[in-house]
């Protein structure tokens, strides 16, 4: 593989605090995933920085540098310019460029997105593909092709796939229900991996979000919630730097929390996907937010977010008092989001939560606009095989 000039780390952000215990069979495991970790959001260094930010001895760095070399993962740099006596130092750095990475982004109900990117999150080329109604298998049929095309379209090693997509979904990329898609009790990762034969992570599209605005955007790690609002909504959230995923990996389903009843002043509770009526869904999805605002001047249409962004802001203030957020950041179209409903969620949160939690909180639109889902797709990949957030 040609060499080439790895990453400063500038654009890679902050680690995830891990949430796992690591056992004795794991060690060499972690202690790889420390060593890629530091050079890829520090950037070159000696073994003997490496050594010292991560607390592993020189020996044992020395041995795994040496077998990232041989993998590829790894170059040497050549030797830092030093004033100091003695032996200069020989730097080494990922070789981040060397290898590429396939997103695909199943928010959007009439579209699969998709994109090659960089180790480090640059999109190198896209590809999209209408969905045309399909649900089911025939969607999984779809989301494959969209794969395949992209895989072809790489001009680097594809070192794996991820996937954001609506649903709850367990950590090994197993899509509890998915109602939008069609999926319930899938395996998807598995699936596709089979087919393939590139190693395959699925996650909830809003944990995907708060992945890569935390890992690639401007996301606080002391506590933010990503929610994202697009044919349906969700939420991921990043707690003192882990990803937080629940009991059922549904942590962040405010989408199918109901804010509408019979006694809701000049609302009808809707008929949700999820077999309810009345969900935040119903009232907060863009084609909701669209209807709402059709036919209307700008002054009663800016009042109809407004009564929106309070619904938002009701569900919010619990998950917000609870955790003690310190942001929490819309993901979804600025002309809809960025304005009345965003101010008002805002407004309805401090209102109801104790001054000392909303006099600090801060909502504001994600960094990442829509490639959001895209790198934290990416970043579904660099952790699962690299074990790099």
């Amino acid at each position: 593989m040609p060499a080439t000039t790895p990453t400063t780390g500038a654009r890679a952000g902050r680690a995830l605090r891990p949430t796992a215990k690591v056992l004795p069979g794991h060690a060499r495991v972690h202690n790889r995933s420390l060593v890629l970790a530091h050079l890829f959001h520090t950037g070159p260094s000696s073994r003997a920085d490496i050594a010292r930010s991560t607390g592993l001895t020189r020996v044992t760095v020395s041995t795994l540098v040496g077998d990232l070399i041989e993998e590829g993962l790894v170059e040497e740099l050549g030797v830092r310019a030093e004033g100091k006596v003695g032996k200069p130092a020989t730097l080494v750095g990922m070789r981040t460029h060397a290898f590429q990475v396939v997103a695909v982004d199943l928010t959007d109900d009439a579209t699969i997105h998709g994109a090659v990117l960089t180790l480090t999150g640059d999109v190198i080329t896209r590809h999209e593909t209408p969905l045309d109604g399909r649900t089911g298998d025939a969607a999984v049929d779809a989301l494959e092709a969209v794969c395949r095309a992209l895989i072809a379209a790489a001009d680097r090693p594809v070192i794996g796939i991820g996937i954001a997509s609506p649903g709850v979904i367990t950590t090994d990329g197993h899509v509890v229900q998915a109602p939008n898609r069609g999926w319930y009790d899938l395996p998807l990762a598995t699936l596709l991996h089979g087919r393939l034969d590139v190693p395959v992570h699925v996650a909830n599209d809003a944990n995907s979000r708060a992945l890569g605005e935390f890992t690639f955007g401007k996301a606080s790690g002391r506590g933010s919630m990503v929610v994202t609002v697009g044919e349906g909504v969700g939420a991921g959230l990043v707690v003192d730097g882990a990803l937080v995923l629940g009991r059922n990996n549904a942590a962040g389903e405010i989408g199918h929390v109901t804010v509408v009843d019979a006694s809701t002043p000049g609302e009808v509770p809707l008929a949700c996907a999820c077999g309810r009526a009345g969900c935040l869904e119903t009232v907060l999805s863009v084609p909701a937010l669209r209807r709402r605002i059709a036919g209307l001047d700008p002054e009663d249409s800016d009042a109809a977010l407004a009564s929106a962004g309070r619904m938002l802001g009701i569900a919010l203030a619990p998950v917000v008092s609870a955790l003690d957020l310190a942001e929490v950041l819309l993901s979804g179209p600025t002309e809809l989001l960025d304005g009345p409903l965003r101010e008002a969620a805002l407004t309805a949160i401090r209102t109801r939560t104790m001054p000392v939690i909303g006099r600090g909180l801060t909502v504001r639109m994600g960094s990442l606009d829509e490639d959001g889902a895209l790198a934290g797709a990416a970043v579904l990949v660099l952790s699962g095989q690299l074990g790099v957030t």
